[in-house]
């Protein structure tokens, strides 16, 4: 352009949304997405071994250390029976016993529990008798869909350890006893980690009072 030319020039509205999609176009070329690059290791990663000890039986693994408890027993060990709900330790589904207490296995990396009793609900029976929570559960309907079930009754399991413990909870009236009283509000308080999303709630807490023995 002749520097002298004084011509104003106009964009048109058609030539800026061109370059923009032109330009959006290039940007999702070159960049990876955020989902890929987080699923793509770096580069040499080293690998850790690990033994986890699960339902009595030892597992010896490698293992990035980034692997969560709950993906080793799924995608390693073929244990399916803690399920993946929400990943981010609000739904409950994925519950397992770490040496008698329950916990998360999604909020937690394998490596960390090395050597350390792991309990899923696969180890819950013994042998083909069931668990008198597995059995309470049937003779109460406590499940429809069954995705949370699992983690439903390992917490329940470690939820009447606790309360067989003296340890209270928000609910408890009288701190000063030995053993919470399982009131219904004790119980509906003590699993609110776990979600149903069918709502058998009525039923879960049944099958559980059942359970501890008391009217259901």
């Amino acid at each position: 352009m002749d520097e002298h030319d004084t011509t104003p020039t106009y964009l048109t509205r058609r030539a800026i949304l061109e370059a923009s999609t032109a330009a959006t176009a290039l940007f999702f070329t070159a960049a990876p997405h955020p989902a890929q690059a987080a699923a793509s290791p770096p580069p040499n990663q080293p690998l850790t071994a690990v033994t986890l000890q699960i339902n009595g039986n030892a597992h010896e693994l490698t293992l990035d250390p980034r692997t969560t408890l709950l993906d080793a027993l799924r995608e390693h060990l073929a244990l399916n029976g803690a399920k993946k709900g929400c990943d981010h330790g609000q739904c409950g589904a994925c519950t397992v016993l770490l040496e008698g207490r329950r916990i998360n296995s999604c909020l937690t990396l394998a490596v960390m529990h090395d050597g350390q009793a792991i309990t899923t609900i696969e180890g819950l029976a013994d042998g083909t008798t069931l668990h008198p929570l597995q059995a309470a559960f049937i003779a109460h309907d406590g499940f429809q869909c069954g995705y949370c079930t699992s983690g439903q009754i390992c917490s329940a399991a470690g939820m009447l350890a606790e309360s067989r413990a003296g340890m209270p909870s928000y609910v408890t009236a009288d701190l000063a006893a030995p053993q919470p009283d399982l009131t219904d509000a004790e119980i509906r308080e003590r699993m609110s980690g776990n979600i149903c999303r069918c709502a058998a709630y009525p039923n879960i807490v049944a099958a559980i009072r059942q359970t501890a023995g008391l009217p259901a």
